[in-house]
């Protein structure tokens, strides 16, 4: 932009924006129209959603991907060099099955919508390097069912016996993984043995030749000799799991952790499709300060850039790529929780505009989060999944915590205590709008059904992320389990 000298400048000149605002820009991109948001060409249009949000297109252009590559060259160098024998096997990057949808998304588009599959996000290059150790081939990911897809993972996973590294978005998208594996290992290495695969016939063919295989006498004779299968034994190389381990997926990245044994998780930074906020990084999660234009926006509203921001506080995310989004308000709430060198390193505390609201509560994902990092203060293991969301029945509107851990109804208590921080909501109570919270106590199967609810919707497995707090009501028909009282 002509005449922008300063920072100052350019807030002035340049208002914040939401999705919503910058939707008509978009569409004229789809169209064809050239140099809308930005002067470089739009390679591809993006697809990324909320768990209930309709879903968003992010251009990216050249420029983009060399602000990525910038961001992910030294964390996959310090990724390297903490753990060097990463490098001496195969990896897996979670490659999730394509939306039903995909054709009808990109039909009428001049650009091109979505990756070919998750390691493009990385560019062309970092591209080839990843599909070059796959353990896993990319053409999996046109299996539209999600039980094949599952069992088809397992089954090539299970084949590499030298896998060295994992690196999937949310943890319970590898303890999901990691289920079906237990549960059909019988049948899983009766098709190692015998170079075949149960589910072959419901597979597109080109997917079939891709993960063809003869019989692997010595890979079966290793896993037979597994008396009780664990993460370890099954790859005695793998070193690392690289996933989200913040905000609502800190319980389950414990939960996963719990089940590596001595491979270690590295819980990612703050990574986007519309960019990336923060890196991992010797051990911290500093800013990603040399890819995009970061500036944050504090509870009073005033606006802050990177070097003015203070430990222990929080902040929304506002971003500036070459993609073309300029000002972007990201709605991701971060917590500066120390300094690596003169760069903060941040965590994602939750999402500031997934909210709630059936009675005037105005509950959001941000606020909930807060109110779960306190209500399971001093729990020695944080339950690997919790949600709240409303319910209605004959007695009136109120919210009931999903959660996989017992609980009493001191927690109850404690919940709507908790939840009265929040004044729209104590108004709610006072009037008996909402009545008192309850909560659910769910199976071990939780995060399945979660997927299951929210996948018809035509999302990616890889797309529908766990949230603290959902919209959605009438959750206790999809989660097994039973009402605490």
């Amino acid at each position: 932009m002509s005449g922008v000298c300063s920072p100052a400048e350019f807030a002035r000149r340049v208002p914040i924006r939401n999705y919503d605002e910058i939707r008509p820009w978009i569409d004229r991109i789809r169209r064809g129209e050239p140099q809308i948001l930005t002067k470089d060409p739009v390679r591809r249009l993006v697809p990324t959603s909320g768990s209930t949000a309709a879903r968003k297109l992010i251009p990216y252009t050249a420029s983009m991907h060399q602000e990525l590559n910038r961001a992910t060259g030294p964390w996959i160098f310090d990724l390297y060099r903490r753990h060097p024998q990463a490098l001496l096997g195969v990896s897996y990057w979670s490659i999730s099955p394509v939306s039903s949808d995909t054709n009808e998304s990109a039909e009428g588009s001049s650009v091109r919508i979505g990756f070919d599959d998750d390691a493009a996000y990385l560019g062309a290059f970092r591209k080839i390097l990843i599909n070059a150790s796959m353990a896993v081939p990319q053409e999996l990911r046109h299996i539209t069912s999600i039980e094949d897809w599952q069992y088809v993972s397992a089954l090539v996973l299970l084949r590499r016996g030298h896998l060295s590294l994992v690196s999937v978005w949310h943890p319970f998208f590898l303890s999901i993984l990691l289920r079906v594996m237990w549960d059909n290992w019988e049948q899983l290495l009766f098709d190692i043995s015998t170079g075949t695969c149960s589910v072959i016939n419901r597979l597109p063919s080109f997917v079939a030749a891709s993960i063809k295989s003869g019989p692997n006498s010595r890979r079966f004779e290793e896993l037979r000799s597994i008396s009780s299968p664990t993460v370890n034994r099954v790859w005695p190389n793998l070193r690392v799991v690289s996933c989200w381990a913040d905000g609502h997926a800190t319980g389950a990245a414990h939960q996963l952790a719990q089940s590596l044994g001595s491979v270690v998780l590295q819980p990612k930074g703050l990574i986007a499709t519309e960019g990336i906020i923060s890196i991992p990084f010797e051990g911290r999660h500093p800013l990603a300060i040399r890819s995009h234009y970061l500036e944050f926006e504090d509870d009073s509203g005033r606006l802050l850039l990177s070097s003015e921001l203070q430990e222990t506080h929080e902040y929304h995310v506002i971003l500036t790529t070459g993609g073309g989004l300029c000002r972007y308000r990201l709605d991701d709430r971060i917590a500066v929780d120390g300094m690596l060198g003169r760069t903060p390193s941040i965590r994602f505390v939750g999402k500031s505009a997934q909210v709630s609201d059936r009675m005037g509560e105005k509950l959001s994902d941000g606020f909930v989060a807060s109110v779960f990092s306190k209500l399971f203060e001093g729990v020695q293991i944080r339950p690997s999944f919790a949600m709240l969301a409303p319910d209605v029945d004959a007695n009136g509107c109120r919210y009931t915590l999903y959660l996989s851990a017992d609980a009493s109804s001191e927690m109850c208590a404690k919940l709507d205590l908790l939840l009265s921080a929040n004044p729209h909501y104590a108004y709610c109570r006072r009037l008996t709008q909402l009545c008192l919270p309850r909560l659910f106590r769910v199976s071990d199967d939780a995060c399945t059904a979660y997927y299951q609810r929210l996948l018809p919707a035509g999302k990616r497995l890889g797309e529908v992320k766990p949230v603290g707090l959902s919209a959605l009501d009438g959750w206790s028909d999809y989660l097994s389990g039973y009402y605490i009282d």
